[in-house]
């Protein structure tokens, strides 16, 4: 009876099955029953096969009648609930002699609950061939009781919490001898475990160095493993010669550990080997000779460890080879073998740096994988490199700057690709008719292959796909105006029926954003930068329920953005449209896009003032910039609300009023690039301009890590806020050609990431604080133009910073770089105490609060000395600016 994943919705298992004293199998794994095991499945005494595994809702009491079942080969009980019942493991593992296999995963035993087990002399051998304990709570060494299952043949302790070596293998000679002596059998390092095939100790914490299962002189003589899985430890050390000694293993993996040193020679005399893993270790040297001698071997993994040198030429004799997997070390050269394996399936060998031509693949026919990207390939690619016949699914053969692909237009090939990849490869035609061909296509990228010309008549031919890009190329013509005069239905049947991504990027494309994309409801990514298009922001794109991205920078697109954009809510969550000419007010729509990363609306014609409802509810807001538009207003205090924000640029604006202090809240400019993973959300090129060190920059690879205040080119005035050195992650702050006053900070030391730093184009006073010496990374200083006096400081950093312009218009400064030397009084101060800073400007100060004393003729007073005193009205200013601030 075999009832095996039947949902029995948690019901009893039914009593009838009590009565079925023929069964011979019963087999309810993962049949959603629940309860007690009933007693009555011991009446079956015929059963040879018992399964109720997969059940975590079934409860065993007790395991006595389990006895009866003399004829019982197969127990199952992964996932049940059998810790609680007496004597569990006297009974599962002695009491039922014919029991061969027996499957215990995942039931949260422990090495306590079979402490005594060992030591019980009364107990007959175990039966036991096959034991599964995978999926529990041992830890530390290996149980005790393992010593006695002397008839082992496969052990399976993966996904444990084991952190000892490997033990020794013995023979089972002295056993009885050694069961009165507790000291001997509680050394868990031995196993007499001589007839085992095949030990899997994966997922655990194995450590030290890796020793292998060895054996001791002739003591375990027969011992024969052949299945030896140990991946996702933590051994270390080099491959030890135990191992290749086990010559009749058929199966290693040593995946996911901390291997160092080389691949033994002596691994090609394991010539039963048909799978091996030693991939993810830091494994150097060359991949040995020996490596050829492997005739049986069908799996070759050694993906990312530190191998270099050529591939070798031996490994061309691997007849059997069915995948071949070396990505990801520093292997150099491609040995023309390689195209021998005829049985080979898989070869994936990017993010290596081999060299030399693109190897021949013709007698190939089984290949349905070949990744050779991200190498230094080089020469000419033609159809004769591909078989006649072939299997071929998915190539990849993308940054190997080198290899032109030179394809003949009647070329029909023999295969159906679903993924194909030749990002900045040399194409240097119109779209590659063969391309047309593949109509099973889900992966499409030729992005830097300077294919040019327009889209091709017959794009409507391709598949619906999860991604097409085309970026970075020379394609041009208006998207709605195909060749061969094709309508917009049929641009939705080709490259808008993309059904994730659509990248056409840094193209020569015209004319309007064709209405037909907003029929590709799957639309998550959309990249149309930097093309020449026109028109305005398609209103019916806010239904694209899944849209993600929205890239539509550097272009000549005009407008107001549409409130349909809102309709997108949580899904959108990176909108860049600057360098543009939209218009208008900041659509409080967005006020709906709570999951935006990246809002970008620099370099338009925006204006009024920055609303406050773009710092409510942003949560994962990261880049805020609105660069160059006309905005005016105060900075919105509600912007300190945003905790994640580590770019914030609003320069190149009308902004008015002081610095908000309570920018110091924004936790992403004080730990930097604790928010990088919200940086990703999808398969697409990332890029930011941003001014730094005097320039502008474009980010892309490191845009995640970049942290900068911009608030440069407005009208802002006040001091310089002294919470702002709490921001310790800023690499870049901007507050030049502002109004600011006061003096710069003392503690500007603190901004300890400080790369670019400029205040120029202000009116700041005082000296110059020492502790400006201790910015270690500063690699770019304006100070320029400003009202700043007195010796400029030395030691560290600023010795670097050589060049005089950085201090230009400050004419009471003095010492070097500037040729004006300093008398013996002009020192940099050191520290200034909170009051001292409150004290500066002392007269102007009482002469405003005596004023104020009588109230008609101090408010009249002021007033005109204000209109008449531009000093005055500054300290003015920047004395109430400071009382809000406090305040705020």
């Amino acid at each position: 009876m075999d009832l095996s994943g039947t949902y029995f919705g948690g019901s009893s298992i039914p009593e009838f099955i009590g009565s079925l004293t023929q069964l011979r199998y019963l087999i309810l794994y993962s049949a959603g029953f629940s309860g007690m095991v009933p007693h009555f499945i011991g009446n079956l005494s015929n059963l040879r096969v018992l399964d109720l595994g997969d059940m975590d809702l079934l409860v065993v009491d007790d395991f006595t009648w389990f006895s009866d079942l003399l004829s019982l080969t197969y127990l199952d009980l992964s996932r049940v609930s059998i810790v609680k019942a007496p004597n569990f493991h006297k009974v599962l593992l002695y009491m039922i002699p014919s029991l061969l296999e027996l499957r215990l995963s995942g039931c949260d035993l422990s090495n306590s609950q079979f402490y005594q087990t060992h030591l019980d002399s009364n107990l007959t051998f175990s039966t036991i061939q096959k034991l599964d304990l995978s999926s529990n709570l041992f830890h530390s060494e290996s149980p005790l009781f393992l010593q006695n299952l002397t008839s082992l043949r496969v052990l399976d302790l993966s996904s444990n919490e084991l952190n000892s070596s490997i033990p020794v293998m013995r023979n089972v000679v002295d056993l009885n001898l050694a069961l009165n002596n507790f000291k001997a059998i509680q050394d868990t390092r031995v196993w007499r475990l001589c007839r085992l095939k095949s030990l899997d100790l994966s997922f655990n914490s194995m450590k030290g160095g890796f020793m292998g299962p060895s054996t001791n002189g002739s003591e375990c003589a027969q011992f024969s493993l052949e299945i030896l899985i140990l991946n996702d430890n933590e051994f270390g050390g080099e491959i030890p010669k135990s191992l290749v000694r086990l010559t009749a293993l058929r199966e290693v993996n040593l995946a996911f550990n901390q291997l160092t040193g080389t691949i033994p020679e002596a691994l090609g005399n394991l010539t039963s080997l048909q799978e091996l893993d030693l991939s993810w270790n830091k494994l150097s040297g060359s991949i040995p000779n020996s490596i050829g001698n492997l005739l049986l071997l069908k799996n070759l993994d050694l993906y990312s460890n530190l191998l270099k040198g050529t591939i070798p030429f031996s490994i061309g004799r691997l007849s059997n080879v069915e995948n071949l997997c070396l990505p990801y070390n520093q292997l150099c050269g491609l040995p023309l073998s390689l195209g021998n394996l005829s049985k080979l399936q898989y070869l994936d060998i990017r993010d290596n740096f081999l060299q030399g031509p693109f190897p021949s693949f013709r007698k190939l026919s089984k290949l349905s994988l070949l990744d050779i990207s991200n190498n230094s390939l080089s020469g000419v690619v033609t159809e004769a490199h591909f078989p006649n016949t072939s299997m071929l699914e998915y190539f990849d053969a993308s940054s190997n700057y080198r290899l032109s692909f030179k394809i003949s237009p009647d070329w029909r090939p023999p295969f159906q690709l679903r993924t194909l990849q030749l990002r900045s490869c040399k194409i240097e035609s119109e779209f590659p008719r063969w391309i047309r061909t593949q109509t099973s296509l889900d992966t499409l990228v030729l992005s830097n292959t300077s294919i040019y010309g327009p889209l091709p008549d017959r794009l409507s031919q391709l598949p619906i796909m999860t991604i097409l890009d085309l970026s970075h190329n020379f394609l041009n013509g208006p998207l709605t105006n195909l060749p061969s005069n094709q309508t917009i239905e049929s641009l939705t049947q080709g490259y808008a029926s993309v059904s994730n991504s659509l990248l056409l990027k840094n193209n020569l494309f015209n004319g309007l954003i064709p209405e037909s994309l907003c029929n590709v409801t799957n639309l998550a990514i959309l990249d149309l930068s930097r093309n020449m298009l026109l028109g305005t922001f398609l209103d019916c794109l806010g239904n694209l329920k899944k849209l993600k991205v929205v890239i539509l920078s550097s272009n000549r697109l005009s407008g107001v953005i549409p409130s349909s954009l809102g309709n997108l809510g949580s899904s959108l969550q990176w909108l860049a449209l600057n360098n543009n000419s939209f218009h208008g007010e900041l659509p409080k729509a967005l006020t709906n896009c709570t999951s935006l990363t990246l809002l970008d609306f620099g370099e338009n014609k925006f204006f009024g003032g920055i609303q406050n409802w773009i710092g409510d509810n942003r949560k994962v807001l990261v880049v805020l910039r609105l660069h160059k538009n006309s905005f005016t207003g105060p900075i919105p205090v509600e912007l300190c609300k945003i905790s994640t924000l580590q770019i914030m640029d609003l320069g190149e604006n009308k902004l008015t009023g002081i610095i908000p202090c309570c920018f110091q809240n924004i936790s992403g400019m004080i730990t930097g690039g604790d928010y990088i993973t919200i940086l990703s959300p999808g398969t697409f090129e990332r890029s930011l301009s941003q001014v730094m060190k005097g320039v502008t920059l474009e980010y892309t690879n490191t845009l995640s890590y970049v942290v900068n205040m911009d608030l440069s080119s407005n009208k802002l005035v006040g001091e310089i806020p002294k919470e702002l050195i709490l921001l310790s992650g800023l690499l870049g702050l901007n507050l030049s050609n502002n109004h600011l006053t006061g003096r710069i900070p003392d503690r500007i030391g603190d901004m300890n990431s400080l790369e670019s730093l400029d205040f120029s184009i202000n009116h700041l006073s005082g000296m110059i604080p020492q502790s400006l010496s201790a910015l270690t990374f500063l690699s770019h200083l304006n100070l320029s133009h400003n009202n700043l006096s007195g010796r400029i400081p030395t030691g560290s950093q600023l010795q670097t910073l050589t060049d005089p312009s950085i201090y230009a218009g400050n004419s009471e400064l003095c010492g070097n770089p500037l040729q004006i030397r300093c008398s013996h009084d002009d020192v940099p101060e050191t520290g200034r105490s909170a009051e001292e800073d409150e004290d500066d400007d002392g007269e102007e100060k009482i002469w405003i609060y005596g004023a104020t004393c009588g109230f008609t003729t101090g408010f009249m007073g002021i007033v005109g000395v204000l209109v008449l005193k531009k000093r005055w009205r500054l300290t003015f200013f920047n004395f109430v600016g400071y009382y809000i601030c406090k305040k705020l």
